[in-house]
């Protein structure tokens, strides 16, 4: 009876309270969680968030409409494109104007490449995260590519401010095309690789197979959106139920799960990569000759060359830069897919130059409230599997 009672005694565990963070570990950003345990078991956890909050939708009040689109860049940083094209749609939806056919196709390239480079440094950062070095090189390596394409677009290569309202800045040359058909032809193998070292590994299955289940009534009731909410089994992408730009003329399956854990999430990231392949394919067969920007001088300012030749052009620009141009009363909010999932934009004008008021809908902030739920009853090292899973930047979720 002794030895039982001493045996009970090695076998107790008293609840600690750990603190991750909050560090910057260059994966996802600056998080603290505060995790309780009982013995390596979560009982549960606290995401405290904000070491990155930077007032940006303040900031957008206090800017003319064009001036705020630089600021976007630093939301998601990893896939500045669709934060532009986020905003910029909703600055058009309220001007009631629609960009160029050719526009539109630039669009939707930069948008899905800008998805490509999400979702490799979410897969590789998930692999370090898990102990597997060697895949974050690899998709390195690949998203230099698309950094390079970006570059060659528009001179930047994180922080583009490519897009403007009204259209683009630069036009989509020859060498953007060759460096895109590029790309084409090699990143299918590429993924390929991944698969062929990540997929079937014995350890990758056992990290994340049955781990951090979300169900489908779980994620629609916590906003989530994108790979986490589509792992799930949820069919929903805005590019093809809300459809914006051209991509209701293009062919493209969405891909969903059925299990709705981290190994799904993973795999919805790969099909997903594949699938902006196939668009971007499409686009560059079918991209139509003709203006890149809108016809209203108010709108956009004069092609930079002509700036230095002519008085009156010079004027315009000097006015558009320095006065901006006035967006119509009223309210108003776009959402794109993002790699992360809906990136909304939600504004109220007063019929200024400046937004009255402007609020970002963050799919990271969103998809990152369901950790406490999911990692409930799990080990501590399953925390960082699902955290990698949802994928979260904190330059958009602290916004």
């Amino acid at each position: 009876m002794m030895e039982d009672n001493n045996e009970k005694d090695l076998l107790a565990t008293r609840e600690l309270t750990l603190h991750l963070g909050p560090q910057h570990p260059s994966s996802h950003g600056v998080l603290h969680l505060i995790v309780d345990l009982q013995g390596e078991m979560v009982t549960n956890c606290r995401p405290d968030i904000g070491y990155l909050h930077r007032g940006t939708e303040k900031i957008a009040e206090n800017l003319l409409y064009h001036q705020f689109v630089p600021y976007t860049d630093r939301l998601d940083y990893m896939c500045a494109m669709s934060n532009n094209l986020a905003y910029v749609s909703a600055v058009e939806k309220l001007l009631e104007i629609e960009v160029p056919e050719r526009a539109q196709y630039i669009r939707v390239i930069a948008a899905e490449l800008s998805r490509i480079a999400g979702h490799l440094i979410s897969v590789g950062a998930w692999a370090v995260d898990l102990g597997a070095m060697s895949i974050l090189l690899y998709a390195v390596r690949e998203r230099e590519m698309l950094l390079d394409i970006f570059e060659k677009l528009c001179g930047a290569r994180m922080t583009h401010s490519y897009l403007r309202v009204g259209g683009v800045r630069y036009d989509f040359n020859k060498v953007c095309r060759e460096a895109c058909e590029e790309l084409l032809r090699v990143l299918p193998g590429r993924v390929d690789e991944y698969e062929s070292i990540l997929t079937g590994n014995r350890i990758w299955l056992d990290r994340n197979r049955g781990v951090g289940y979300i169900s489908p009534e779980l994620a629609v009731s916590m906003g989530l959106s994108g790979p986490a909410l589509r792992a799930s089994g949820v069919k929903w992408d805005i590019r093809r139920d809300e459809p914006y730009l051209v991509y209701d003329r293009l062919d493209f399956e969405v891909a969903t799960g059925e299990s709705g854990d981290c190994f799904d999430r993973y795999i919805v990231r790969l099909v997903e990569i594949r699938q902006s392949l196939r668009i971007i394919e499409q686009c560059l067969a079918e991209l139509p000759d003709g203006p890149i920007n809108i016809d209203i001088p108010e709108i956009v300012p004069p092609p930079k060359q002509d700036v230095y030749k002519n008085m009156e052009n010079l004027i315009h620009h000097f006015k558009y830069v320095s006065h901006g141009f006035k967006v119509p009363e009223g309210e108003v909010y776009s959402a794109v897919e993002a790699p992360k999932g809906e990136l909304g934009v939600f504004i109220v004008s007063d019929g200024s130059e400046r937004p009255y008021r402007l609020k970002i809908r963050a799919p990271s902030f969103m998809n990152l409230q369901t950790l406490g739920r999911v990692v409930k009853g799990l080990y501590l090292a399953d925390v960082i599997a699902v955290l990698s899973s949802l994928d979260p930047v904190f330059g958009e979720c602290d916004k």
